[in-house]
């Protein structure tokens, strides 16, 4: 759902898709090819939240701000279920994993990975190509191109989905067990003819 707030109507580009479950309020611009999930809520109400081209915001993922704060996605960047941006930016083709929290004033660098449960403090500033686990986050290592490279395949996979929902995604009565039972046969008796 969109809602405008103080005169605010989030900007979302037509090849983006933002599933109905979300909640998108007041000040949020979307790139292309972005995938927002069930369950986000992208709240612009005291700040703006830009998110560049080729994002994806998943399922259960807050992001909001202190007043008068811009929060950035930069191009690519991947931010895993239940994770929470308050107040940062992240920078190109990064991936904040699961439940991670990335705090106010972060600035984290470009092609960085944050692990799962990690805790950003605010202020931080983490340099391009930095692998960032735990809590309080330390890095450990840099990124490597093998790793840059995996992100890259799975965010690809991301700015497909938007395509397929706005084709294929619709609201639908599940099946029961008599007729589910009946489609697993079929399939079955298939794979074994072949």
């Amino acid at each position: 759902m969109f809602y405008e707030f103080n005169g605010y109507k989030p900007v979302v580009h037509k090849s983006s898709f933002v599933h109905p479950q979300a909640a998108v309020t007041g000040n949020v611009i979307i790139g292309k090819d972005c995938y927002i999930g069930p369950g986000a809520a992208l709240r612009g109400d005291w700040g703006q939240i830009i998110i560049e081209d080729g994002c994806n915001v998943q399922e259960n993922c807050t992001i909001h701000m202190f007043p008068g704060v811009t929060v950035l996605l930069k191009e690519g960047s991947h931010i895993g279920h239940g994770a929470i941006i308050h107040g940062a930016t992240i920078g190109k083709n990064c991936l904040v994993g699961m439940n991670a929290v990335i705090m106010d004033n972060v600035q984290l660098g470009d092609e960085s990975i944050v692990g799962a449960l990690t805790f950003i403090k605010e202020g931080e500033t983490i340099p391009d190509r930095s692998l960032v686990v735990g809590n309080p986050g330390k890095i450990i290592k840099q990124v490597s191109d093998e790793m840059v490279s995996w992100k890259t395949e799975g965010t690809k996979l991301y700015q497909q989905l938007p395509k397929e929902c706005h084709n294929s995604l619709k609201i639908c009565k599940p099946l029961r067990k008599k007729r589910l039972q009946k489609k697993l046969q079929q399939k079955t008796y298939l794979n074994l003819k072949s």
